[in-house]
């Protein structure tokens, strides 16, 4: 993560894990930081604090970059015979996945933009796609046929093939530590797999109607799943058992995002707003108003300071984490937006529409910095990679284009 440290230890043969934000150190902090760590983590030993602080330093340099990079058109792949459902970078942004309707899911290489491996199988729609990131040396995807498979992200050979679920798969994750991939479906159900074993572990069941939108926390110790039911679910992921349910909305839930510390999750709905919630106590804090139409996508940025919300009313905003205020309004697309999310930065924000357009914002002004065009249809996809330095769009024309 860009924007803290994740400190991994074993206590009593259980894997356990830390995580240390570092955002706002001034350089003078630095070395304090890095004592009051030591002081306070017996994990960090004296001969490690050298590398702590290297860490910090790298970590800060990353957080305060000038990002004044502009993108130029480099390619377009002709992915797939018929449209594409989703795009995915593994974290080096060296390689990325297509999902099609043409049933298979495709592996490229960013650079050249060679096919490396045609992940083929499925008996229908390839609609949720990811790598097991940081790794990036495993590959899921989950189909419209139900069912969800593992793959080698080097050779393209199916590990496992995931079958328990009655109705389409429309959305997955890896948890932090690759062990597990969750699913959801729109058979009601959200169900967590073994990575190893190709075993089920649990079935999250209790939504009334589809789930659409799942994610980790940092750690992997919680799952947030979001329904057409009009809420959200929390779950805990060692016991499967669902620790709240966040009800408030009057609409079916677009997306849902946990914060990088942990201690929020955002909502987006149909019913025009957003939410923040505190996963402690399942409590809504905050609605985050001004949509004139249906939110269909939210995010944090990697910090957790800021959110950004994409409305159906072809307008995105961008809201403090902390007052909950609307800093800025981006207006400039010509029909929906699907898709938003923050550079790793978080000083630009990426906006995908149906104008056939994706749009570069500064994402504290809300000026749009650049109009990324040249697709002919729809645009439902738009990802950075970890660096920052590279987007590629997924269009309804079948293309995905590879912007440096």
């Amino acid at each position: 993560m860009l924007s803290g440290i994740i400190l991994e230890y074993e206590k009593g043969g259980f894997l356990r894990t830390k995580s240390i934000d570092l955002l706002d150190l001034t350089p003078e902090c630095v070395n304090e930081l890095v004592e009051e760590i030591r002081q306070s983590e017996p994990l960090v030993t004296k001969a490690q604090a050298d590398q702590v602080k290297q860490l910090v330093i790298r970590l800060q340099k990353k957080q305060t970059q000038q990002d004044h990079h502009r993108f130029c058109f480099s390619k377009e792949l002709k992915a797939h015979i018929l449209p594409l459902t989703n795009v995915a970078f593994d974290k080096s942004g060296s390689r990325f996945i297509t999902g099609s309707y043409d049933r298979t899911c495709r592996v490229w290489d960013t650079a050249s933009g060679t096919e490396l491996h045609v992940l083929e199988g499925h008996r229908n729609v390839v609609y949720a796609i990811a790598f097991n990131n940081p790794y990036g040396n495993k590959i899921a995807t989950g189909s419209f046929d139900k069912t969800c498979k593992l793959w080698c992200a080097e050779t393209g050979k199916c590990f496992h093939t995931y079958r328990g679920h009655m109705g389409e798969i429309v959305c997955l994750a890896f948890n932090p530590q690759s062990t597990l991939v969750a699913t959801s479906s729109m058979d009601t159900t959200a169900k967590l797999w073994d990575v190893e074993s190709g075993e089920e572990v649990a079935t999250l069941t209790g939504h009334t109607a589809e789930v659409l939108s799942l994610c980790f926390n940092t750690v992997g110790s919680q799952l947030v799943t979001g329904s057409f039911d009009h809420t959200v679910a929390i779950w805990d992921v060692a016991s499967g058992r669902r620790v709240h349910t966040l009800i408030g909305h009057m609409g079916e839930i677009s997306n849902t995002q946990f914060n990088w510390d942990c201690s929020l999750i955002v909502t987006g709905s149909m019913d025009k707003t957003c939410k923040v919630w505190e996963t402690v106590s399942g409590k809504c804090v905050a609605t985050l108003t001004g949509h004139k139409e249906e939110v269909l996508d939210v995010c944090f940025d990697l910090s957790g300071q800021l959110i950004a919300t994409a409305s159906a009313d072809g307008t995105a905003r961008v809201f403090s984490t902390a007052t909950h205020q609307c800093l800025a309004t981006l207006e400039g697309h010509d029909g929906d937006i699907s898709k938003i999310c923050f550079s790793p930065q978080g000083t630009r924000v990426l906006t995908a529409s149906s104008d056939k357009t994706a749009r570069l914002w500064d994402a504290h002004s809300g000026v749009c910095l650049q109009v990324l065009e040249g697709h002919t249809d729809e645009i439902f996809s738009c990802v950075f990679n970890y660096e920052g330095d590279t987007i590629i769009t997924g269009s309804k024309d079948n293309t995905c284009r590879i912007w440096y």
